[in-house]
């Protein structure tokens, strides 16, 4: 292989966004170094601009039209694109919110930031890669990373205790995943390329079918655990009430996108001959996931162990696009993916601004905000009921987008299950509102009689409050000018050719 042959089948320039976050996390590294923690805030402003320049440089990737690379180990066709760019903007987001926590916390700010920003190059690495090592290498750069991000509070022993169930669980899932993967690698004829893995497999005789079901099981529960669905959701609750809350924000977003990114291209692509089969598994754990997230939500107290739960819920709902397996379902799921970022992330900005304000994040202690903060009010009120689905939010075009592409599939009963849990969400998160805007004075908690007045000058404030700002609007106007998402969503996955070749499969199938 002379060198110019070499340099078209690596196509270096696919990962230019990546490039571009490990270029910012050596500034940051290297700033710190020299300079210490004087510049700690401007180190933070330095790797949003990064990330920002990262997703330019993916929105300029959308019509690559030769968008393998690496010999065929990555891939940067629209899908990926899409679930980057998720990965980025969830990370760019949870920086925002970080500067004012972290600081008031006394721990380092700019290796809080390295740490995040290497997480996200696990991410997006993630969402692209299309061989084992490389889809190995990358979930466990994510992983050991949110292991820090989740123990950084190193003198809050809650912080402690979540990173250490964060470790040991997902240790052994990682296990589990590669032992999964070496499965698929051994029945393949020792293929490590994903297509090159489905055509050896499909070339084997029938003999290997109980091998690949085992692999498919394994692999599954390695994802399952990656996404939070139920029953390998058990270190969600504990890992968001104990972690700081800007890392359970990039936790519930990022990395969440990220597993869903690796759950359509592995399956997808290795396991066509067991689509049935893994279509069956996901249904079982949407429903156990929508159904024990909704329902356990309703009796929590404290405000991150209920978004907790609600996570839980709301991956249920996304893995309905997945199970229904068409173009409309996976461009619901993207849609979804979209929209869950801004308000989840948008309600987590305010949760983080009134732990700041108030040292607490129990849900008695909201009653009577309105009449101290008007403006965190409302921002929270828009994002909890976007996340239930209340129209003209954002929320409620993505259920409903889903909902229409499961109906249109023929999956009814996954669909009303669907729309009655969601009816069990609208009570919790409505429970939150009503404490808020209670009016009467003798109903107000303690906490927010003594409140503090609101000063947005103080250092590290106004990143917060541009965050919780860009929830707001993002929320209001992504449900009422949702046709571009539309657009972004089914062009990702119309231009995607591994999702059109799983599509039509089906359909000959059917």
């Amino acid at each position: 292989m002379d060198f110019n042959n070499l340099v078209t089948q690596l196509n270096a320039g696919t990962i230019l966004p990546e490039g571009i976050v490990l270029i910012t996390l050596l500034g940051i590294l290297v700033g710190d170094l020299i300079f210490g923690r004087s510049i700690a805030r401007n180190l933070s402003y330095f790797a949003v601009g990064g990330l920002v320049c990262s997703l330019v440089a993916l929105i300029l990737q959308w019509d690559n039209p030769q968008p393998v690379s690496f010999i065929g180990a990555y891939s940067s066709d629209p899908l990926s694109v899409v679930f980057r760019a998720i990965v980025v903007l969830s990370a760019a987001v949870t920086i925002l919110m970080s500067i004012s926590y972290v600081e008031q916390t006394g721990t380092a700010l700019a290796e809080f930031v390295a740490i995040l920003l290497t997480a996200t190059l696990g991410g997006m690495f993630l969402s692209g890669s299309t061989e084992l090592v490389m889809i190995f290498v990358s979930l466990e750069t994510l992983s050991i990373s949110s292991y820090l991000m989740t123990g950084y509070m190193k003198r809050d022993p809650r912080s402690n205790e979540a990173a250490l169930k964060y470790l040991l669980i997902g240790a052994s899932s990682s296990a589990v995943f590669l032992y999964g993967i070496s499965l698929l690698y051994g029945l393949s004829g020792g293929e490590t390329t994903l297509e090159a893995i489905a055509r050896g497999i499909a070339g084997a005789s029938g003999s290997l079918s109980l091998g690949l079901v085992v692999s498919l099981v394994f692999t599954i529960a390695g994802i399952a655990f990656k996404i939070s669905a139920v029953p390998f959701h058990q270190w969600t609750p504990d890992v968001y009430e104990g972690s700081p809350t800007p890392v359970v924000a990039f936790l519930s977003v990022g990395s969440k996108a990220a597993g869903f990114a690796l759950a359509i291209r592995l399956l997808v692509t290795a396991f066509p001959q067991v689509i049935e089969q893994w279509h069956f598994v996901f249904t079982a754990l949407a429903i156990l996931s929508m159904v024990l997230g909704n329902v356990v939500a309703l009796a929590q107290t404290s405000m991150k162990r209920m978004l907790g739960y609600s996570s839980i819920a709301q991956a249920g709902f996304v893995m309905i696009g997945m199970v229904i397996g068409t173009e409309t379902g996976y461009a619901s799921m993207v849609f979804y993916l979209f929209v869950y970022l801004f308000m989840n992330l948008g309600a987590f900005a305010c949760v983080i601004l009134f732990t700041l304000r108030t040292g607490t994040d129990r849900i008695s202690d909201y009653s009577g905000l309105y009449q101290k903060d008007p403006f965190l009010t409302l921002s929270l009120s828009i994002c909890l009921l976007s996340l239930g689905g209340i129209p003209p939010l954002a929320g409620f075009f993505g259920k409903i987008y889903i909902f229409w592409a499961g109906w249109k599939a023929g999956a009814y009963g996954l669909v009303l299950l669907a729309l009655v849990t969601s009816v069990v969400s609208i009570y919790y998160y409505l429970r939150v509102v009503k404490m808020m805007v209670v009016k009467e004075p003798n109903e107000m908690s303690d906490v927010v009689k003594n409140y503090p007045a609101t000063n947005w000058n103080l250092p590290g404030m106004r990143s917060l409050q541009v965050a919780t700002l860009a929830g707001l609007i993002a929320t209001s106007l992504a449900g009422i000018l949702s046709n571009p998402l539309f657009t972004i969503a089914n062009d990702s996955v119309s231009n995607t050719p591994m999702l059109q070749a799983s599509v039509q499969r089906q359909v000959a199938v059917k």
